[in-house]
């Protein structure tokens, strides 16, 4: 696949997962929950700060950027321990940078102009028909949509053969990279409409090479 999304999820697959450690992940995860729960409160809150630089400057602020980028890769990586992918079984570290030896990342290029008309549309008109697929994929919670489906499937067959069925794995992936694709650009993170397409697998396909212009 070509990716020329400015949004980047990538998830990998891990060997030897325990047959049974999912069934508890819910209850692992409770610290992880109750700061997840403060930071997205913070994250809207900043957003709005974000949209009205955006209005008047053009500009989305770094310091905003970075700690919205910081609270969705804390998401990610708990969302893989648990049950949008349950691909690892590496408890997910409590911080909002990049952990460069833990196998779930997530980054989004920080754009350096952002059109001051499009974010009074984009993060609620636009975003409509993104909205409803995106419903459809992960629904409005762990064990919501096509995702929370399909990974109680990939849960069921750890338990009795103790093997993650790669295709379950490569499709969870690519419905998962939608969902944030869409956060990015609802957040005000982006410009660029996330692409109607199911980029399934644990990578994402390399940018294609900058054209340089003749002088």
């Amino acid at each position: 696949m070509e990716s020329t999304s400015p949004v980047r999820l990538e998830g990998q697959l891990e060997p030897g997962l325990s047959r049974w450690l999912w069934l508890v992940k819910w209850v692992l995860l409770i610290p992880h929950y109750i700061v997840l729960a403060i930071l997205w409160v913070c994250f809207f809150l900043v957003t709005i700060v974000a949209f009205f630089a955006i209005v008047f400057t053009g500009r989305y602020p770094r310091g905003i950027f970075d700690f919205n980028l910081g609270v969705m890769r804390w998401t990610w990586r708990v969302a893989f321990y648990g049950y949008s992918a349950l691909a690892t079984d590496r408890y997910p570290p409590f911080t909002l940078d990049d952990v460069p030896d833990y196998p779930a990342h997530l980054d989004v290029e920080y754009p350096e102009h952002l059109s001051r008309g499009l974010v009074w549309v984009k993060w609620w008109l636009l975003a409509i028909p993104q909205y409803i697929v995106v419903g459809v994929l992960v629904g409005g919670s762990y064990w919501g949509g096509l995702v929370g489906v399909l990974t109680f499937f990939a849960g069921v067959a750890l338990l009795f053969t103790v093997t993650y069925p790669l295709g379950i794995f490569d499709f969870v992936l690519g419905m998962n990279r939608w969902a944030v694709r869409v956060a990015a650009y609802a957040a005000l993170m982006t410009d660029v409409y996330p692409p109607f397409r199911l980029d399934n697998g644990g990578q994402e396909a390399p940018a294609p090479p900058a054209v340089e212009e003749p002088a």
